[in-house]
């Protein structure tokens, strides 16, 4: 039995006897010696895809519903949704746009270290890895002359996903990015 402190995003728990999938948490550090951080929870209803907020304290105990989590390879997207493969079965799976939301940005042709989360048999999310590599489709070129400070600019990739880069870097360049802060991490 976990307690509210331990969970993260992609975590699946029963809340009044429905699975959730935890899509958000947002920690709260009170100012008094006497508070206790509360953590403030997103769930989505892994069917139903229904939000569900939620305030916990640290120690406050939730139960884990029984998953399994597969590699699983992002194969291509359609109008039914992003369709995944088992590595192991070769089942296919299909999810939508609305349950994937924040992962959007970061699924490409390609992108190794994807899992599967399966319940009863199911594919009701996927854990993206926590680095992915993606190459630069447009950002504008480095001013000639400009001082040696770590400015920065705006790349785009082909998902549609925007971060901030240094200004010596060109378009066409593979970068490494965090998937759970969003940021650039180095080149690859």
């Amino acid at each position: 039995m976990p307690k509210a402190a331990e969970l993260k995003k992609g975590h699946i728990v029963q809340i009044n006897s429905q699975p959730y999938i935890v899509s958000q948490i947002e920690v709260k550090s009170p100012s008094s010696r006497s508070g206790t951080t509360l953590y403030k929870v997103r769930f989505n209803h892994v069917q139903t895809k229904q939000k569900l907020d939620q305030s916990f304290t640290g120690d406050d105990i939730l139960t884990f519903i029984d998953f399994q989590k597969r590699p699983v390879q992002f194969l291509y997207l359609d109008a039914d949704g992003y369709t995944f493969m088992d590595n192991e079965d070769f089942a296919q799976f299909t999810l939508t746009a609305d349950q994937l939301e924040d992962q959007l940005p970061y699924l490409h042709d390609g992108i190794e270290g994807l899992y599967g989360l399966l319940v009863e048999g199911n594919l009701v999310g996927i854990e993206l890895p926590a680095v992915v590599e993606m190459a630069i489709e447009e950002t504008p070129p480095a001013i000639k002359g400009s001082s040696a400070s770590a400015r920065t600019k705006t790349a785009r990739f082909a998902t549609g996903l925007e971060i901030q880069i240094p200004e010596y870097l060109e378009t066409g360049e593979v970068l490494r990015i965090n998937t759970e802060s969003g940021k650039f991490m180095s080149r690859a």
